[in-house]
This record gives C-alpha cells, sequence and structure tokens, in this order.
C-alpha cells in the first residue's frame, strides 16, 4: 500500500479583493483539523479571481507566502492559479507546485484558455509532471484542460498516477465535467482530485475520482475542506490487471495498430473542423427559416380529408 493524504479546499472566491489571507487561513484551520494531511489543492484562479486585471508577475509576494505556509506545516501546496503577466504582455493562467522545503518544483500555464470567453488569455504548451519521492507521480492540468482528453493522455503516458484539476466553473456546463472527470479517471487509471471554488469562484460540487471511476467524495454548494487518503498501489494493479480485471486501457493504447493522422496538422484528417467556423462568441439565435417559403411548396387542402390525402401522396402509402 502506498497512502498519501491529498485535501482538497473549495471556499468562497472574491472577484474584486486578494482572497490571499483567506486561503492561508483555511489553511491554518486545515492543517489543524487534519494534521495528517501531506498536500493541499485550491480551486482555479482562487488567489486573485478571475479577472485578468489582477494579473501578477511571477514570481510575487502570495506565492512566497504560500512557500511559507507549505514549509511551516511540511506539506505539498497547489494554491490554485492565477493570472500571471509576463514581461512581454502576455497573460496566462498559472499555477505553481511548492514541496514541503518550500521550494517551487513545477511551474504550469493553461494550455486551453475557456476561449472565446477567455479573450486575451495566452495558452500554456509545456505539460507539468512532478515526483512525491517515495510516493508517485502527479500532473497538473487547469479547468477546461480536461475536455481535451489529449492532455490527460500526454500526463499519464510519462506515468502520471493523480491528476490535479482545480478549476473554475460557475456555469451551466458544471454536470457535463463532473462526467468529464470521471470518465478520465476510468479511461486513464488515475485518480483525479477535481476542486472547484464558490461565489466568484464558481459553484463548488468539487470531487474526488479513484481510478475505478467511483467518486471518493463529492462537495455541495458550500465551503468543504476533504482531505482523502489515496492508495497510489490501486493505479498501479489497475493498469496492470484493468479495472476490476477488465480493460486494460493504457496497454491496449500503448500496443494499438491504429495511427491517428487528425494529429498530423497536414494530414487533411481534420478539413472537417475548418468549416466550422471562427472561434468566437456566441450571437443571438435568428429564426430557422419556415419551411413553408422554399420554392415548390404546396399547401394541403385544410381538411382532414385533404391532408391524408395530401400525405399519401407524399408518402406513396395507401
Amino acid at each position: 500500500m502506498t497512502p498519501f493524504a491529498i485535501a482538497g479546499v473549495q471556499m468562497h472566491v472574491a472577484a474584486l479583493h486578494s482572497n490571499v489571507e483567506a486561503m492561508r487561513h483555511r489553511i491554518e484551520i486545515l492543517m489543524a483539523r487534519f494534521p495528517w494531511t501531506q498536500m493541499v489543492l485550491f480551486s482555479e484562479l482562487a488567489p486573485y479571481g478571475p479577472l485578468d486585471r489582477y494579473a501578477q508577475p511571477f514570481p510575487n509576494e502570495a506565492i512566497a507566502q504560500f512557500q511559507e505556509d507549505a514549509r511551516r506545516y511540511g506539506i505539498w501546496l497547489i494554491p490554485g492559479s492565477m493570472f500571471e503577466k509576463h514581461p512581454d504582455g502576455r497573460i496566462t493562467n498559472t499555477s505553481v507546485v511548492i514541496d514541503p522545503q518550500g521550494q517551487i518544483v513545477a511551474k504550469y500555464s493553461k494550455m486551453f484558455p475557456f476561449r472565446p470567453y477567455e479573450q486575451g488569455i495566452s495558452a500554456g504548451t509545456e505539460f507539468c509532471v512532478f515526483d512525491v519521492p517515495q510516493v508517485g507521480r502527479f500532473g497538473l492540468s487547469i479547468c477546461y484542460d480536461i475536455w481535451f482528453p489529449e492532455t490527460t493522455r500526454h500526463l499519464t503516458a510519462q506515468g502520471v498516477e493523480v491528476l490535479l484539476h482545480p478549476v473554475l466553473t460557475g456555469t451551466t456546463d458544471r454536470d457535463a465535467e463532473i462526467a468529464i472527470a470521471r470518465a478520465t479517471a476510468a479511461q486513464f487509471q488515475c485518480y483525479v482530485f477535481d476542486v472547484n471554488g464558490l461565489a466568484a469562484g464558481g459553484v463548488g460540487r468539487s470531487l474526488v475520482v479513484d481510478p475505478s471511476a467511483t467518486v471518493l467524495h463529492q462537495s455541495a454548494g458550500q465551503e468543504d475542506m476533504f482531505p482523502i487518503e489515496v492508495d497510489l498501489d490501486q493505479v498501479r494493479r489497475q493498469r496492470e490487471t484493468g479495472m476490476k480485471g477488465l480493460g486494460q486501457v493504457l496497454k491496449s493504447f500503448r500496443d494499438r495498430e491504429a495511427e491517428f493522422p487528425v494529429y498530423d496538422r497536414a494530414s487533411g484528417a481534420d478539413a472537417y473542423l475548418h468549416t466550422l467556423g471562427p472561434l468566437a462568441m456566441p450571437q443571438k439565435a435568428t429564426p430557422r427559416t419556415d419551411p413553408r417559403a422554399a420554392p415548390g411548396y404546396q399547401e394541403a387542402p385544410d381538411t382532414p380529408v385533404g391532408n391524408i390525402a395530401a400525405f399519401k401522396g407524399k408518402t406513396g402509402t395507401d
């Protein structure tokens, strides 16, 4: 057995002022209540909220404070993410991984900003994989990234056993995202820690899923701290023998005979995608064309007999 205790923190996130002190306060409470916790994960954009006007240069004072907290409590800490302002003017949605010595061991920028709604946010291109010594391999993706299974495919192909997934979902697609989190756990035989915020930080309903797609915990719509002890040996056994002794999906993918030309941008296999129009904000719907305006349309007589006759004439039935 390889146990490891990971706590998600689902909390209210304000949009117009810093949430850093509120996050630090919750870390203090969490570690007082559950001192056996070894890793803490917050939701996407928890420190400064969802507005990119509060983008911060990296490193910054908030990250330094989180480094101090990780060192004080001897925990791995992923303090959600924040908009990072780069020297060239670009803004990315960026997270850091802090180890129990207070060192930043990994940094990740969201690969799939939620376009067209997150206009002006640049995409990251580097994956985030890190090892917890004597425990296992972890990977990080942010919110919309999980909708693209290629992101998790790449992480798990490098041996990731736990997917850490901070989200900010305050929209009506949260049900779909929960389903995707469960499907991701089953497809890639890994744990998924999906942590959402509240208020400006989301609608809550955070969840933890094990490699068999079993939900180990799901929050509701209130503040929640949920330390869950996972067993990395479960991941390894399932990848060896299959989920419930059935599908060995990672090995099947490894041993595949098919190639996927859609991933070759020059192959033309994605031609249909180029017919879908620009990635733009939806516009107000317009009424569909009335079929009665089509050329050659003939109105059937307005009587039951006439309508039956018209129907027979169009279908060839008796």
